[in-house]
Parts: structure tokens; sequence; C-alpha cells
């Protein structure tokens, strides 16, 4: 219904502190069919069919979610967590994020004569997503690997068009978002690639070989890692 449902269980109340400018009630709940009444004020509006009704009658107080307004500085406050993060959901994605710097240096140093590196930032980005969130959408495999290799090869189009300068930065990054949201596949790691192209010089031989690589390859081995992480956060807690 695009409604937030408040409820009064007997002396319990979960209504804001701030009186409502409109108010729905639920009464005459039928604990059987579980259908209730929908009223405003006096007026009857309809009826709703509510699950899971206990066989005494409850009070329901329904307020539209445009009426709920949430206090300015709430996005300046750490998000409210009913635990703590334990010592570790601390170490094992740290460790992971070393273990996996340190395998893309030392594939840097075997690289380094073909003058190619996997060490870029966006992988450092990626790990953060992937380590610390790997519940989030952005560290879903399809959304990690579209992205990683769209936004790269828009960045390399974008480039082959406007050359170097803001024009091409702007018009790839732009694009880059517009395509993560029509494929459904947004992960804010990758949009920095296209502007790692565009102002690297050393990476503009590899053409639109940079769609799959540093960036879509660094990342099966960042899944690999993710894989041990999760194990250990699981199975290892301290």
């Amino acid at each position: 219904m695009g409604m937030q449902l408040h409820a009064h269980f007997n002396h319990l109340s979960v209504l804001p502190q701030n009186p409502l400018p409109s108010l729905y009630v639920l009464s005459s709940c039928n604990s059987i069919s579980g259908k209730c009444g929908l009223k405003k004020g006096n007026r009857v509006l309809g009826s709703l069919r509510l699950k899971g009704l206990k066989k005494r009658k409850e009070l329901f107080v329904i307020s539209s979610s445009s009426n709920v307004s949430s206090p300015l500085w709430e996005n300046w406050v750490p998000e409210k967590s009913s635990k703590s993060p334990s010592l570790s959901d601390i170490v094992w994605p740290s460790a992971g994020a070393f273990a996996a710097m340190a395998i893309l240096g030392k594939i840097d140093q075997i690289l380094a004569p073909k003058g190619i590196s996997m060490t870029i930032a966006p992988l450092g980005a990626v790990c953060a997503v992937l380590f610390a969130t790997p519940a989030s959408p952005g560290a879903r495999k399809y959304n990690m690997f579209v992205a990683q290799i769209g936004c790269a090869a828009i960045g390399v189009l974008a480039f082959s068009i406007f050359g170097p300068g803001w024009l091409a930065r702007s018009t790839a990054l732009s694009t880059a978002i517009a395509f993560m949201i029509l494929t459904r596949s947004v992960h804010p790691p990758a949009a920095s690639l296209p502007l790692l192209f565009i102002d690297g010089v050393k990476l503009h031989h590899l053409n639109f070989w940079y769609a799959l690589f540093p960036g879509a390859a660094g990342c099966l081995l960042l899944c690999l890692i993710q894989e041990m992480v999760c194990y250990l956060k699981d199975n290892l807690r301290f």
C-alpha cells in the first residue's frame, strides 16, 4: 500500500512522538478471516485482510509514509544496529583485503616487463564491497562483472571518440551510470574505470582488452578470496 504501519497492542505504542496529520484506523478485526475495517475518523474507507491476527481485538493505526519525516541529521550518524561487530567481523575482511593486494602486487612483479599492472584503485573499492558488505547488491557477481566489463568498455569508447579531456570523462561517467541502471547492475567501484582509462596513459595500449583486464580479471581473484573470508567469518568467530 506504500504506507507505514504503526500499531497499539494493549498498552504498547510504537507511534512517533509527534502527532501525525493523517491517521487511518483498522478496527473490528475478525480473527478467523483476518479482515479488518479501515476508517479515517468516523468515515469507513474500506477493509483490509491481515494475516497472523490473534483472537483478541487489536487496534492498528496506519499513517501515510509521506507524513513521517526523518530528522535532518539521521544520515550524519552511524547506522543503528542491534549488536556491535565482533572482532572476527573486523579481522577477517581486513585480512582478506591484505591478501588480495599482496597477491595482486606479486602478479604486478611478474607482469612488470610487459608494462601491465593489476593493482588499480577500483579494485581496492571492490575489496571493501565484497569483504565488508557481502550481502549488499553491489557485491552480487552479476552486478560486479556486468558493470566492470560494460563501464570499462564505455571508457575506451569515450576516449576513442573524444580523446582525453573533460568531455570524455563526463560523457563516459554519465553513460556508465546509465548503463548500470539500465542493466540493473549497479556496482559503484566500476564507475571509476572509465575515468581511470581516459587519464591513464599506460592503459591506452590495451584498447578494448581493458574491458576484461585488469578490472574483470582482478575481480575473479577477489571473488575467490571473498569465499574464504565469508567461510572464516562464519566458522572461526572470536
